[in-house]
């Protein structure tokens, strides 16, 4: 039979190395500094884009500016001088002679006809012939409307990008409109260019913020060591204060006892004083033992004894163990654990984690009311739940339970004893164990606390 329940173990126990770097993964520390490192680099990561995008939108733009303005210039003069010309001599200066116009430069002339524009050249006749979407004349007819019109438009596999303007002659004396003078000029080459600059932006940009991530990750690692530091000593002092604080308070609680034992040789004042005294001394004795659990499992240095654990028959026996507090307190303790709920774990750890929840059930819940204590197994989860027909807490509270030290009522905790430790203490646990730690409530309607572990396995529960 042992040797049975040694394999048994031996099969469902985690394997060392696994639970040693899971300890670490979920270390509170370690999860706390990591967490700041990304939210430091992602920041700084986030300037840095903001940055490098508003700098080679203004170095784009300020290119694009530099290289296009001068052809969309030369092609405004260019037809502004044909409609002056023609406004001049009375009839269209197309098509240019070649020595005064550009090689790469496009013009056309429109005549007004019955309101409708016709081109002034055979197009055959224009040097060089300008692509077929270049003599549309829906530019020219807005050049109508407004008295000058421009744009940019595909003129082709051949051509590429195009700028185009139009614009009206109107007759010297009579102020009539004689036509539209429109030109154009590819502008592929640099549209080519500004594409080419645009993508060594991106790229360059991209490199840059890679590097900076790494290096911010680098560099924010290296600016919080003093702080690690500091929380590494922080942790170390409370760990050692609270062993240290625990030997003198259980000697200041024997001799507070072991006057009473005399009580009859003092007056009733002092008295009531060793009991205060012995009051305190457990209550702050208690404190120590919660501070130094909660700097043992920040530190990874809480004990853990794996073995295979029944959490139906944990519940079972927390339930006998509260037996006697709940009926002083006139509170029913119900078990519903019809199933055996197997989970690797340590026993003492997990009947902490839940004496705690469910001595906050008993404490929270007024005469007459119930406490259940119930496991059940669910896509390969334990859990352990403690559901209680108390006050309840507002769900504006739910999300703080089990910081330290966080009580949603002083007042009402200081009348039961309650420091704010126990929840972060279960949470500890829990995390140690691979599991979690949920609560649910509801006003005047009771709160339900769930731990949830890896199930190992569920059967039926042994006969009693």
């Amino acid at each position: 039979m042992r040797l049975a329940t040694r394999a048994m173990r031996e099969r469902l126990a985690l394997p060392q190395q696994f639970r040693r770097w899971r300890s670490r993964h979920r270390d509170p520390a370690t999860a706390l500094f990591r967490g700041l490192r990304l939210r430091l680099t992602l920041w700084y990561s986030g300037v840095l884009t903001v940055s490098l995008l508003l700098a080679g939108i203004g170095l784009y733009f300020g290119v694009e500016r530099l290289v296009l303005r001068p052809i969309t210039q030369d092609v405004d003069r260019q037809v502004a001088q044909m409609a002056r010309d023609w406004a001049r001599e009375g009839r269209p200066p197309c098509p240019l002679p070649g020595a005064s116009r550009s090689v790469s430069f496009y013009a056309v002339c429109f005549e007004v006809d019955d309101d409708d524009l016709e081109p002034t050249d055979d197009v055959k006749e224009l040097e060089p012939e300008p692509p077929h979407e270049f003599l549309d004349d829906d530019l020219a007819h807005r050049a109508l409307a407004q008295g000058t019109a421009s744009d940019v438009m595909d003129g082709g596999h051949e051509v590429g990008a195009l700028y185009r303007t139009a614009q009206v002659v109107r007759d010297r004396s009579s102020g009539s409109v004689l036509g539209v003078v429109q030109g154009g000029r590819s502008i592929a080459e640099q549209r080519s260019a500004l594409a080419a600059l645009r993508t060594i932006l991106l790229a360059l940009g991209g490199v840059a913020l890679l590097v900076a991530t790494l290096g911010g990750l680098f560099l924010s690692g290296r600016a919080l060591a003093p702080a690690r530091l500091a929380f590494a000593r922080q942790q170390a002092f409370i760990a050692d204060a609270s062993h240290e604080l625990r030997t003198p308070l259980t000697l200041l609680r024997a001799n507070a006892e072991v006057l009473l034992r005399r009580r009859d040789r003092f007056d009733p004042e002092d008295a009531a004083l060793l009991e205060d005294i012995v009051a305190e001394t457990a209550h702050m004795d208690h404190l120590a033992s919660n501070l130094l659990t909660l700097a043992r499992l920040d530190a990874n240095r809480l004990q853990l004894e794996y073995d295979v654990v029944d959490l139906s028959e944990l519940v079972a026996a927390i339930a006998r163990r509260v037996a006697a507090l709940a009926a002083e307190r006139q509170i029913v303790v119900e078990v519903a654990a019809d199933r055996r709920v197997v989970i690797v774990g340590d026993r003492q750890a997990l009947e902490q984690a839940a004496l705690i929840l469910v001595d906050n059930a008993l404490k929270y819940t007024p005469p007459g009311g119930r406490v259940t204590l119930r496991t059940d197994t669910s896509d390969g989860e334990a859990h352990l739940v403690v559901a209680d027909t108390g006050v309840g807490i507002d769900p504006a509270h739910l999300p703080r339970l089990g910081e330290r030290f966080y009580r949603v009522d002083k007042a009402r905790s200081r009348e039961t004893g309650g420091v704010g430790l126990g929840l972060a203490i279960a949470r500890g646990i829990a995390t140690a164990h691979g599991g979690t730690l949920r609560l649910e409530s509801q006003p005047g309607r009771g709160t339900t606390a769930t731990l949830t572990f890896p199930a190992k396995g569920p059967g039926r529960a042994p006969e009693n």
